[in-house]
Formats: C-alpha cells, structure tokens, sequence
C-alpha cells in the first residue's frame, strides 16, 4: 500500500486539484481515496492507475456538489487557489503543464462539475470516451456529448501554450513592464500593456478589501490599475516575479509575508486578464 501511495499520489492530487481549484480539497480527495484503497481487496484490481483516478473523479464531484453552496454564500468573486514552484507538497507540476495555467483553472470554473471531470480526464489526461464512461457510470455516447458541450462552454486560452520555455523571457519581461507601470500608477504604460477587452478579476474571501466584482473592458480595468485609492497597499509591497501554477507571474510580499498573488492572461504581448488573489486562507501553498 505504501508503494501505491507514493507511486500515484502525485497523480491523484494532479486530478484533485485541477478538478477543485483547492489544495486542501484535493489533498482530502487524495487521502480518502487511498484510505478506501487500503481498506479493499486489491487482488480484483486490474488497472490501478484507472481505479485511483475514478475514485479520485467521483470523490471530486462529491466535493463539488456540497462547495457549489459555500460559493454561493461566498464573499466577492471566488478564485482558484495558486500554487507555486516549490509547494513543499504533491504538487500538480505534471501531466501537461499547459493545463495547470491558472488562466487555464479559471477557465475550468465556467463548467458543471461533471463537464468539468469530463474534460480534465480527456483532454488533461487523454482517457479515452469508454474509460470515462466507466469511470462516472455513463454512457460512451453521453460522455462524447458532454465533452463537446465543455469545449463550446470554453472560449479557448489565449496565446501558446502557458508554461512554454520559449515565452518566458517575453513574459517576464512584459510583467516588468507592468510591475512597473503599476507602481508608477503610469496610465500611458499600463494602457499600452492591455489587450481591447481584458477583464479584472480579484478574490479577498472577505478577508481583505478589494473589488467585489469583475471588472471588464479597458476602461475600468485601468482606471483600477492606475488608481491611487484602490489597490494602494500593493504598492508598498516588495514585488517579486515567481514561477506560479507552471509560469511566471507575480508575488507581492511585505516584511516576508505574502501579501498577495496576481497571475496574468497574456497573448501576443498583451494582457487579456488580471487575476489576483488577496484572500490570506488562499496563499498558504506560496513560497516564502
């Protein structure tokens, strides 16, 4: 059993966290999975990689049955929770690291639960229509249907492919630009970083005073940007460019304390969505 852990648990928190947008969600998922396996006779078990990921899926979309109340009772906008290079955990750095993107786990929160499980199984990790199908108790059919519904339900992410070794020194160094034209509040800089119609995206959990909803089109999005009366206590943080959900992004840091995380949607030099995460119960898996 241990062998089995330590072989797939990585695996296992690979689906959790795509499926839940959650560390500690996952982490859960992954723990009661393999509690389950150890109880069982695992003589009958033909595939264990396929067993762990149905279990994995269908105790995902318990948790995302019972969470779809708690989100609505949440304060402001909910986002995925980011992760960084060097979570000291399980991380999800593998299976297509494309799709650990967090524009990519932002994207994911447009679906239900089950088009959700449906997508992340096959285009994440390539099972194929009969696999799935077992796997959530459906037919083939239906989960072919389910899946093009997911892929029109996705407008698709913008640019290549996030995490691609060939765009990081263009990314980095557009995200010192808008460092830079950030701290300046530099409305001239920032409006040449922002794409037609970007969007804003900010999560306090009500812990934190931010923007309680999204903010779209160009417009809104830079007079937030460039304000000196919102998002000022960033301002006087220490920014730090950080490898976050398998690309560069940015940490905001005061006297050695993440303060905040801002992950940005980038194609063809241009900023096509801000999303920053400010709720402290949310940046506990963030290098310090």
């Amino acid at each position: 059993m241990e062998e089995l852990y330590l072989g797939y648990k990585r695996y296992a928190f690979s689906i959790a966290y795509r499926m839940l947008g959650t560390v500690a969600d996952a982490e859960d998922a992954v723990q009661d999975c393999f509690a389950e396996l150890a109880r069982r006779d695992r003589s009958g078990i033909v595939n264990v990689k396929a067993y762990i990921a149905k279990g994995i899926t269908n105790r995902c979309l318990n948790i995302l049955s019972s969470a779809r109340s708690r989100r609505e009772t949440y304060a402001g906008e909910w986002l995925p929770e980011p992760i960084s290079e060097h979570y000291n955990g399980p991380e999800a750095l593998m299976e297509r690291k494309d799709t650990l993107s967090y524009a990519f786990l932002v994207l994911l929160e447009r679906l239900t639960p089950t088009e959700r499980a449906v997508f992340v199984l096959r285009e994440v990790f390539e099972y194929d229509y009969d696999a799935i199908a077992e796997m959530l108790g459906k037919a083939e059919a239906n989960c072919r249907k389910i899946f093009s519904r997911a892929k029109r339900n996705l407008q698709p992410l913008h640019g290549a492919e996030p995490g691609s070794t060939s765009l990081a020194p263009a990314r980095e160094a557009l995200l010192k630009r808008f460092v830079s034209a950030f701290a300046a509040y530099d409305v001239s800089g920032m409006l040449e970083l922002l794409a037609e119609q970007p969007v804003l995206v900010a999560d306090g959990g009500g812990r934190v005073h931010t923007v309680l909803r999204p903010m779209h089109g160009r417009k809104g999005v830079l007079a937030l940007l460039t304000s000196r009366r919102v998002l000022y206590n960033l301002r006087e943080c220490e920014v730090v460019p950080a490898i976050i959900n398998g690309e560069p992004n940015l940490v905001f840091y005061q006297h050695g304390e993440v303060k905040g995380v801002l992950c940005l949607d980038i194609s063809g030099a241009r900023v096509q969505a801000v999303y920053l995460m400010l709720n402290p119960g949310k940046l506990g898996r963030i290098d310090r």
